[in-house]
């Protein structure tokens, strides 16, 4: 078995405000990420835009 990896993913991610982040993948394909729902309104972040959560791009990513 060759030790060379499989597939290696390249990303980006950036802070652009808050905890809103930016991740720009290899392709120029860009996700926008943050916070919404009950997580926004437990933690008091009733300012930040409501966002996907980056657990939300993986499950999205695991059922389609």
């Amino acid at each position: 078995m060759s030790d060379d990896a499989f597939y290696v993913a390249r990303a980006s991610v950036a802070r652009i405000d808050g905890i809103h982040r930016r991740a720009t993948l290899e392709d120029g394909t860009t996700l926008e990420f943050g916070v919404h729902g009950p997580i926004k309104a437990h933690y008091g972040l009733d300012s930040q835009p409501n966002l996907p959560l980056p657990v939300d791009y993986l499950v999205a990513a695991a059922a389609g």
